[in-house]
């Protein structure tokens, strides 16, 4: 008896397989599975008012994990600071899968070159999951402006800088991606314009579209409204092609404007400590739930054309775009007010 003892407890040399591999990958998850189960919802911070394309964006993304999932999702408005309220919570959050951040672009890309002194640094402190979708960004003009198209545009601006009053263009604030859309064209063209900034893009729109301000840049989901009903007109995108969110407005590159690519883009991000195998199955979840017709159709219907992309490259992204801004905005002297 003894020796069959023994015999069962002698240890088995096996070959390493392929199974094996996934075994221990599995393994790895399993403190990641465990803190899933032990959340009793999934908390979304969008660090802006409820109702923009973040927020949009989020609340689908929330209704389609909750649903394959099981597990409730819930959208967390976290505004203040141009976004860096809500963004820094999630910085300060446990790494548990129990918090998620939906940010654009500009607070990934634009303000950490913009804003040195951020309490956060997005490449040390969030752990990126996946790119969500993008839009594009629109260059519109009030109805009363006589431009019906870039090069008119143009006209009208070196005539307006010749009398000494150079065209306006309203944007949400100094250093957002759409101030810097109008600083490239302004470049790119060779005009004189105006900066003016605001404290939002409500503020922005609703001064362009009362005619205070004759032009601003701003995003498709949020003008489309207004140029469908007439209040706005749309006359270029700012990036090099006709965007299928917006496919009746022409590029700027197709109006004698090239050189410009500024689109807008959100993405899926979590606390740093989150582990990294963490952070693929998650991404995998995503992409799949963006492949999904009826997800992709409501993306559509917001203006927005979902991508998806591992962390990987989403990481990719984040630092060839933060290098790009970098040069843009040490090369006009972009500072924060």
């Amino acid at each position: 008896m003894q020796q069959s003892m023994q015999k069962v407890r002698a240890p088995r040399r096996r070959p390493w397989l392929p199974g094996a591999a996934v075994a221990v990958a599995l393994a790895a998850c399993l403190p990641w599975q465990a803190a899933r189960a032990a959340c009793a919802s999934v908390r979304i911070v969008v660090p802006f008012p409820a109702g923009g394309p973040a927020d949009q964006l989020a609340r689908t993304l929330a209704h389609g994990l909750q649903q394959q999932r099981g597990t409730p999702f819930v959208v967390d408005n976290k505004p203040g600071a141009n976004g860096n309220i809500g963004i820094d919570a999630v910085r300060r959050a446990p790494g548990d899968g129990c918090t998620l951040l939906v940010a654009p672009a500009g607070n990934l890309t634009i303000y950490p070159t913009l804003m040195p002194a951020l309490a956060y640094n997005v490449e040390r402190d969030f752990r990126p999951v996946s790119l969500l979708a993008g839009s594009p960004n629109v260059l519109a003009v009030h109805p009363s402006v006589p431009a019906h198209s870039v090069q008119d545009l143009i006209r009208l601006a070196r005539q307006a800088d010749k009398s000494g009053k150079p065209l306006g263009y309203a944007s949400p604030g100094v250093g957002s991606g759409l101030h810097l859309a109008g600083e490239l064209f302004r470049h790119q063209a060779g005009i004189a314009l105006l900066h003016v900034p605001y404290k939002g893009t409500t503020q922005a729109l609703n001064d362009v579209v009362g005619g205070q301000v004759p032009m601003l840049f701003g995003t498709w989901p949020t003008l489309a409204p207004f140029i469908q009903s007439g209040a706005l007109r749309a006359l270029a995108v700012t990036q090099p092609t006709r965007s299928p969110a917006a496919p009746n407005v022409p590029s700027l590159a197709e109006q004698g404007v090239p050189g410009i690519d500024v689109s807008s883009w959100y993405a899926l991000l979590a606390p740093k400590a989150t582990p990294q195998p963490a952070a693929d199955a998650l991404g995998a979840e995503v992409r799949t739930l963006l492949a999904t017709p009826a997800v992709r159709a409501e993306l559509q219907r917001q203006g927005m054309e979902p991508v998806g992309s591992t962390p990987q490259a989403l990481a990719q992204r984040i630092r060839e775009e933060t290098a790009t801004w970098a040069k843009v905005i040490r090369q006009y002297g972009i500072t924060a007010e």
